[in-house]
């Protein structure tokens, strides 16, 4: 991504969290909130390189970065092309570009990654890869990891049609719903505001259960809960969301999230 565009993207995040781009000029964001990476990996059926490639080098070498949980997962059933997700914390906008620079100097992971670079032009591992930047919301500044039972993962993208309309939206999670979340048992993993990635302005953020028919008696108890009721109904926060884009995922063995 082009600097400038970075740089404007973090500009409209800084007003969306109501500071100022000066905020971001130690590359940190306020109060001490994560930032995550989220790829989407669009394969070319070469599942078994990637997933070598994940478990020893890239993931290890991440964790000797100071990441400390990288979570991996795959379409819940069977996506045409094949989709893996990857999620990556920082601690910070300053840790995130840290990172990047040890993973260059990591021998370690550079020897790992030689016969997944060296992969042939007719055994390419994916066609392509996009990747989301995103700063942790105020109400839910750090991941939280899932319990072992819960292995149906559910992963939203919300897209506003105005900067607006999302900060109002943001707002809204922060205000308001996640008090109804947690008593609906909609068990948040991360939400991020995207700084930088496709389809902006957006939000992304993951729920886990223990099964699909949870997840959907779940979403019931919150769509019934006489709060949100009153807070959908609210003209403070109508027209935010535009498109609502919902993905069921499945951890890989190695996911450490």
């Amino acid at each position: 991504m082009k600097r400038r565009q970075f740089v404007s993207s973090a500009a409209l995040a800084a007003a969306a969290l109501g500071t100022t781009p000066s905020a971001f000029a130690g590359n940190k964001p306020p109060s001490g909130k994560q930032v995550y990476e989220l790829r989407e990996y669009n394969l070319n059926r070469n599942t078994v390189e990637i997933d070598k490639w994940l478990t020893t080098a890239l993931i290890p070498a991440l964790n000797r970065a100071g990441v400390a949980q990288v979570g991996v997962w795959k379409e819940w059933g069977k996506s045409e092309p094949p989709k893996m997700y990857v999620l990556i914390p920082y601690a910070s906008l300053q840790g995130w570009m840290d990172v990047a620079t040890k993973l260059k100097a990591d021998a370690a992971f550079q020897t790992a990654s030689q016969s997944y670079n060296a992969l042939p032009v007719t055994n390419p591992v994916y066609e392509r890869f996009s990747t989301s930047l995103m700063i942790a919301f105020d109400g839910m500044s750090q991941i939280k990891l899932p319990s072992k039972t819960q292995h149906f993962f559910e992963l939203r993208k919300y897209e506003s049609y105005s900067d607006d309309a999302a900060t109002r939206k943001i707002a809204m999670f922060n205000k308001e719903e996640f008090p109804i979340f947690d008593r609906s048992g909609l068990h948040s993993v991360f939400f991020g505001q995207t700084i930088a990635g496709d389809n902006m302005p957006n939000l992304i953020y993951m729920l886990c259960f223990d099964s699909l028919e949870e997840r959907d008696a779940n979403w019931k108890k919150f769509i019934d809960d006489a709060d949100w009721k009153r807070v959908s109904a609210s003209p403070e926060y109508a027209n935010t969301v535009s498109k609502v884009i919902k993905i069921y995922l499945e951890p890989m063995p190695y996911s450490q999230i």
